[in-house]
């Protein structure tokens, strides 16, 4: 991966936060090299608000969607991240890797059962979608597409799926517990509906669809 430079102009401000994203559409993530701590501001001193495993629940490597940066007055340099629980908080650029860039945004609307997928702002793949019942609601905010896998292909779970940032306060059906996963379905004719423990449901061939055009580290709305 590479490390692209934030499109700033001149030195780094002490302590003001400068966006990283090039364009309105595009988003900036990292994958982590290491465990880290995020926290609340950014300062080594700052209460911590989240620690973060190097490896994600499916052991792929963790990632985290980069929101600014500042550096301290230490000449530190710290990176605003949305966290895989869909908090914000600060952790240093010396525990992520390169950042990598997307322009791609997933959006769930609950209420209509469909998943929309932006490219450059304009759509370019919809599909009804299954999501929670009401007692194991898919919950709403703003997330990440954390990982893509295939070792889940199974008649249950489709032929491919996704595991997201998005966190359920119930148990869902993803295998990481209470995390909200994008996957297909031996159900077809359950979708669109509110079928799921929480997590989107497309039929296969939608589910295939997806997986040509979703990237990792895509910002996911659910509302």
């Amino acid at each position: 991966m590479s490390d692209i430079p934030a499109p700033v102009q001149g030195a780094l401000p002490i302590g003001r936060s400068i966006a990283l994203r090039t364009d309105r559409h595009a988003t900036q993530w990292a994958p982590l090299r290491r465990a880290a701590i995020a926290r609340m501001a950014p300062s080594a001193g700052a209460r911590a608000v989240a620690r973060l495993p190097a490896r994600t629940p499916e052991d792929t490597t963790n990632l985290v969607v980069v929101l600014g940066r500042v550096r301290d007055a230490h000449g530190a340099i710290w990176i605003h991240a949305r966290l895989p629980d869909a908090r914000t908080g600060w952790v240093t650029r010396k525990d992520l890797g390169g950042y990598e860039i997307v322009n791609t945004r997933l959006i769930v609307d609950r209420a209509r059962l469909t998943l929309t997928l932006l490219r450059d702002g304009k759509p370019v793949f919809r599909a009804p979608v299954g999501i929670g019942r009401a007692g194991s609601p898919t919950p709403a905010g703003s997330y990440f597409v954390r990982n893509r896998l295939t070792r889940y292909a199974s008649p249950f779970y489709g032929p491919i799926a996704f595991g997201t940032s998005a966190q359920s306060p119930t148990l869902t059906d993803w295998p990481a517990g209470g995390f909200v996963g994008i996957h297909g379905t031996n159900e077809p004719n359950l979708i669109p509906g509110r079928v799921s423990h929480g997590c989107i449901r497309l039929r296969n061939a939608d589910i295939v669809r997806l997986a040509r055009l979703l990237p990792v580290g895509t910002p996911l709305t659910i509302v």
